[in-house]
């Protein structure tokens, strides 16, 4: 893949007309509100998988609709008074997997909690969640970018961006961990949902650390790239030439773009210029908008691979100021 999308100089200063519907915050409002109706119920069950340094904690809790969510919680061993917390949330189609998957941030020190993705979990890493889809949903195109995207009510990812905010609460009400020192990261995907969660519950984040974020200025990613999943807006829209306009308005409703603007917490993100999944433009959108102090690492040559291992070291350093 070479370059295909805007000059470097142009994606420094890149900001596009947000779309943000009207009562975007009372929509977001409203949906937490609902959630918090039905109890957290957070379980931390301890599992035994042979890690000699590292506490495993096979963790379900209520997210979207009081239905029940998977994770993992892994510890130190080898502690002293509360942790700093790392929330991950997984790229598109995987899941939890096994503890095996996440050894990282245990492993500096961190409190480590990975969300398992609800409905997912069937293509690169399995997952254990079920999406209990109670409100009804009109047809798809074959993925989850569009399963109820006809209205802001029924889309898929109310409810998953409900299950990470409800497990922020789940992480915060560990005795193990220190609610005032909370990070949340992941890529792809799970950068998406990281910079949602960091828009959602400002106030409970203290750094947001997004790897080439998935879930932001969805249009323009439709128009520019023919690769999964951002296609699977395209054929839907092919299919339902009629509804163009309200997938767009529904996708506004979790733009990462706008709730960029929202967030607080110091952060740190990861882009790849050659990135045919997540275009470098509609990363670049939702960093520039982003109202936090901010960094972003950008990876010249890579594709959606971003800077892997790599950005991994950077995330680390990035986080020292914690210890």
């Amino acid at each position: 893949m070479a370059f295909y999308d805007l000059s470097y100089d142009h994606l420094q200063t890149y900001k596009p007309p947000r779309v943000e519907p009207d009562d975007f915050d009372a929509f977001w409002r409203d949906t937490l509100a609902a959630a918090r109706q039905f109890p957290l119920a957070a379980r931390f069950e301890p599992a035994d998988w042979g890690l000699a340094t590292l506490d495993v904690f096979d963790v379900t809790y209520h997210g979207y609709g009081g239905q029940p969510i998977k994770g993992w919680l892994l510890l130190p061993r080898a502690r002293a008074g509360q942790l700093p917390g790392v929330v991950e949330y997984i790229g598109y189609g995987g899941g939890r997997g096994y503890p095996y998957n996440w050894l990282v941030w245990a492993s500096v020190g961190y409190a480590h909690f990975v969300m398992d993705t609800r409905g997912q979990g069937s293509v690169w890493l399995h997952g254990d969640t079920p999406d209990i889809e109670a409100d009804g949903t009109s047809p798809q195109a074959p993925g989850f970018l569009t399963r109820g995207v006809l209205s802001p009510q029924t889309y898929y990812y109310r409810r998953v961006f409900t299950d990470a905010v409800r497990a922020i609460e789940a992480v915060r009400a560990h005795p193990a961990i220190d609610a005032t020192r909370l990070a949340v990261t992941g890529a792809s995907q799970g950068g998406g949902i990281a910079l949602a969660v960091s828009g959602l519950v400002p106030e409970w984040i203290s750094a947001a650390m997004p790897d080439v974020p998935f879930l932001c200025h969805y249009r323009r990613a439709a128009q520019i790239v023919d690769t999964d999943p951002y296609s699977e807006i395209a054929r839907y829209c092919r299919a339902h030439r009629d509804q163009v306009e309200t997938v767009f308005r529904t996708l506004s409703y979790f733009d990462g773009v706008n709730f960029a603007t929202r967030a607080r917490a110091p952060a740190l993100f990861s882009t790849a210029l050659m990135d045919n999944i997540c275009p470098p433009s509609t990363v670049f959108a939702a960093y520039n908008y982003y109202a936090g102090d901010k960094r972003i690492q950008v990876y010249e040559f890579n594709l959606h691979d971003g800077g892997g291992i790599h950005q991994v070291t950077e995330k680390i350093k990035f986080l020292r100021r914690w210890k």
